[in-house]
């Protein structure tokens, strides 16, 4: 199976490198700049899970396309998706599934209005990961897993979904095949906006923010206004995913920041109006009132509006 990896940053370049590292055929689309550091300096991969540097296939948009291909990781961030579906389009064929690595949900209309649905797939992934200022892959949490499946096909497996699931296993990444993705999407989706949410609003690390006086109660109420949000949309949340989720906010480390939060660190764009924004759209049209969305949202609205 021919992979095409759209991008080779945090999330492109760990999973497309793990891929890759096993032997899997499979091509980075980067821009010029980055095509030229990785093949001076290869795809390098520094993790807990264990280092790796490979010498990567790359090709940019403006190159040939060598005929479509199989199966392509969308990994672009959010604010880049126009762009990033531009450049994409060529090497999408009849037969091509694409498979996006975006937190969220509003980048799916634009997908499958583009690339047709039932090319589309879904999939999330939940990693910590960063590019260094050498362009190095800075992987740090102890998850870093890819959840994919075919949407409407609970409890059932069609026969390109299995042979996807051949193409990426046996890596030291996990690729897990889901009978239920739109509800892991969507609870990857409460997850990212709550832990993004708090960390950016208080520029701080998850610890400080649960560790101080009333600090679980406050992340416990984000957790249930955008619950709120999202149950009145329709979203197939399970009963006890705020629980769950709450759990697994206990069990981070202290220092545990978002990527969102890395990012506004390093002055760069953030996916506020993806994640948060499109939340709040959410809420208005179910006549719902979100103000610690709203706070979270204007707070990101006003670091945007810092950038150059």
């Amino acid at each position: 199976m021919r992979i095409l990896v759209l991008g080779a940053g945090g999330v492109g370049g760990y999973f497309g490198g793990r891929l890759a590292e096993k032997g899997a055929d499979v091509t980075f689309l980067v821009r010029s700049r980055r095509k030229r550091q990785l093949e001076s300096d290869g795809l390098v991969i520094r993790s807990v899970h264990g280092d790796v540097t490979i010498r990567p296939k790359t090709i940019t948009a403006e190159e040939p396309v060598n005929a479509p291909y199989d199966l392509v990781l969308f990994s672009s961030k959010a604010y880049h998706l126009e762009e990033a579906v531009r450049d994409l389009r060529p090497f999408v064929g009849e037969r091509t599934v694409v498979l996006p690595l975006l937190n969220g949900v509003a980048h799916y209309p634009v997908l499958q209005r583009e690339f047709g649905a039932d090319r589309v797939i879904g999939g999330l992934c939940f990693i910590e990961t960063t590019l260094n200022q050498e362009g190095h892959v800075i992987q740090t949490s102890k998850d870093h897993f890819v959840r994919f499946g075919e949407f409407g096909q609970s409890q059932s497996q069609t026969e390109r979904i299995g042979q996807i699931e051949q193409a990426l296993g046996g890596t030291k990444a996990s690729f897990l095949l889901s009978d239920h993705i739109e509800r892991d999407i969507w609870h990857k989706y409460l997850f990212i906006a709550v832990i993004a949410g708090i960390t950016t609003l208080m520029r701080s690390p998850v610890g400080p923010i649960r560790e101080t006086t009333g600090g679980t109660e406050f992340i416990r109420s984000v957790f249930r206004e955008i619950e709120a949000v999202m149950l009145a949309h329709g979203a197939p949340l399970d009963g006890d995913i705020v629980d769950r989720h709450m759990e697994t906010t206990q069990r981070m480390s202290f220092e545990m920041k978002s990527s969102m939060l890395r990012d506004m660190e390093k002055g760069y764009a953030v996916e506020g109006a993806h994640l948060h924004g499109y939340l709040l759209e959410l809420a208005e049209r179910q006549g719902l009132e979100a103000p610690r969305l709203q706070a979270i949202y204007h707070n990101l609205k006003v670091y945007g509006s810092g950038l150059s």
